[in-house]
């Protein structure tokens, strides 16, 4: 489970406003990649946070009650995103960095050290850690992915209001099975990326590869 322990080392170095930076969206085929940076309290011991997970092995309705909770207690939270058409530019790593840069000058007050899932962001010059599976070891990472999944999960089902008959509400823009058939039937809309199999493959030969 998620716990205090890198927050805790960066702690001992002297560092007291730690930020967890996470992002979603890498491997979607449609919509933004969005990040969150989220500073958490050292002295915080509410009872909720036994129960934080990696945001993608919650269910919808707890990362909701969890998005609830971490914002009545973080420090602070910032949130990033990276539309579709620089994912298709600048591609996905630039992309997500882009994304999480954004979250992290979102923080007031600002972060004096990171902890990030994966990832390092030397354009950042602040000290840093990356951390592989940070969302599962990391509590200040943990929350921010669910600040961020629940965050595009929202833009998500307002596309799905613009662009409707992609299902856009039900698999965020991932590659299932339903938004295949949907891709295949009615081609691209304007937020996929065309940069991305299938999706790339419609545009260039009018269908999905493997047809």
């Amino acid at each position: 489970m998620p716990s205090f322990i890198e927050e805790e080392l960066l702690e001992a170095q002297g560092y007291r406003l730690i930020a967890g930076v996470d992002e979603v969206g890498r491997g979607a085929l449609a919509g933004p990649v969005v990040a969150a940076a989220v500073i958490l309290p050292r002295d915080l011991a509410s009872p909720w946070l036994v129960e934080v997970k990696d945001s993608k092995q919650l269910t919808p309705d707890r990362r909701e009650l969890f998005f609830h909770h971490i914002h009545q207690v973080a420090v602070a939270i910032g949130i990033g995103a990276t539309p579709h058409h620089l994912v298709d530019k600048r591609g996905i790593v630039e992309a997500t960095r882009l994304a999480m840069k954004q979250a992290i000058e979102q923080l007031s007050p600002p972060a004096e050290s990171l902890l990030i899932d994966y990832m390092r962001l030397p354009e950042v010059r602040l000290p840093q850690k990356g951390i592989t599976n940070g969302d599962s070891l990391s509590l200040s990472i943990a929350c921010a992915s669910i600040i961020a999944k629940v965050a595009r999960d929202r833009l998500m089902v307002g596309f799905d209001r613009i662009y409707p008959g992609y299902g856009l509400a039900r698999h965020k823009g991932y590659g299932t099975s339903e938004h295949f058939a949907c891709l295949s039937r009615l081609g691209p809309c304007p937020i996929h990326r065309q940069s991305f199999s299938p999706v790339k493959d419609i545009i260039l030969y009018g269908r999905l590869s493997g047809e």
